[in-house]
């Protein structure tokens, strides 16, 4: 079986590549606007499936339209026609598709040819209207609101907003490029009006959208970020993390030291909680206080510990040895006193979570040694 995909070099193609790439039951092909003419026909009277995705939105001369969108799609059908074959044809449009501007007429003229295409040659056609699509390696500061946005705010340069109140709706790149996967094993998308459907589709308004971006990039400060639960978050955060600089990937956290080490909080959440990290000398003791209502979890990374506990009304005293020659994670219910101490000979690093975030005004944390000093 071949593929071939137009427009490999574009936004959606370089994404749809790889995960192509991925499979070996094929050979793949890649044509992009920038090869001469000949490679595109050469490969047609082979192709068995046809992801047809080459076209323009922002052309030098408003004729581009008509050029790219329009006639290389009807030379692709025209081809096919001539050569009596009638492979699955994908081919990508855009919500615009139903708006009279020119990018808009273009892609309906387009649709139009594919949708005769596949009637007159019962070749089988999906045609997708999609709606903005946003994920990694969009182009900034060309037709994405997300890739502007994520690119502008990660870079430190300044977004325009004319209005905050604007509804966009868009799609992720991933689900889009498991839609098109999908039609090519023989899967059959939601349709409307004969138009397939990639889903989820997300909505939002311009202002949240920018807040939310801004909220990614303060959270270098605040180690808080979003709830995760929702996907179009998780998304948008990978998105946005795409558009990092290669030299901006890493970034300080604030530590606070004593004599017994040094501790950092690493990332915070709301519905979470947070997570934070210490580095404590041998012989040096960690904790020896208790909580009514929060609980944490101990993991000991490197170095080696014991964990004690002592229930708040009672006398007995629990010991937990812990390495991080074996990792494992000991549990801290309320109202026991609980401790941590270093046995070994080396620093001891421990990753801490606690179900919430540390809030000085209410902390929960009340001072109670578990065993009386040696």
């Amino acid at each position: 079986m071949n593929v071939l995909v137009t427009g490999s070099k574009g936004f959606i193609g370089k994404n749809l590549i790889v995960a192509l790439k991925r499979r070996s039951d094929f050979e793949l092909w890649e044509y992009d606007l920038d090869c001469a003419p000949m490679e595109l026909e050469g490969k047609l009277p082979f192709a068995d499936i046809i992801f047809h995705l080459a076209g323009v939105n922002r052309p030098e001369r408003v004729d581009e339209f008509q050029e790219v969108n329009v006639e290389l799609t009807k030379r692709i059908c025209r081809t096919l026609r001539q050569l009596k074959r009638n492979p699955l044809l994908v081919f990508s449009s855009s919500t615009q598709a139903a708006l009279d501007n020119p990018y808009g007429v273009s892609k309906r003229k387009a649709e139009g040819v594919v949708f005769a295409f596949g009637s007159e040659t019962d070749a089988p056609v999906a045609v997708f209207r999609l709606p903005g699509v946003f994920g990694k390696w969009c182009r900034p500061n060309y037709n994405s609101v997300v890739a502007t946005f994520s690119y502008n705010i990660a870079h430190d340069l300044p977004i325009s907003i004319s209005d905050p109140g604007r509804e966009v709706e868009m799609v992720y790149i991933d689900d889009v490029v498991s839609a098109f996967i999908g039609v090519m094993n023989g899967l059959h998308p939601s349709q409307e009006n004969f138009f397939y459907n990639v889903e989820p589709r997300y909505t939002v308004t311009l202002g949240k959208l920018a807040d939310t971006i801004r909220c990614f990039r303060e959270s270098r400060n605040t180690l808080q970020i979003p709830a995760f639960s929702d996907r179009f978050t998780r998304c948008l955060y990978a998105t946005y993390l795409s558009y990092l600089p290669p030299n901006g990937f890493g970034y300080a956290l604030e530590q606070r030291g004593d004599q017994r080490g040094e501790l950092v909080e690493v990332v915070k959440s709301i519905p979470f909680g947070q997570i934070f990290v210490s580095r404590t000398r041998p012989g040096s003791v960690r904790g020896n206080h208790y909580h009514d209502t929060k609980v944490e979890k101990f993991a000991v990374l490197d170095g080696e510990a014991v964990i004690k506990f002592r229930h708040i009304l009672g006398s007995d005293v629990i010991e937990y040895p812990v390495s991080g020659k074996k990792f494992q994670v000991v549990d801290i219910p309320p109202g026991y006193a609980h401790s941590i101490e270093n046995v070994g000979q080396t620093d001891l690093i421990v990753l801490f979570w606690a179900d919430e975030i540390f809030d000085p005004a209410f902390p929960d944390t009340y001072p109670l040694k578990v065993a009386e000093d040696k």
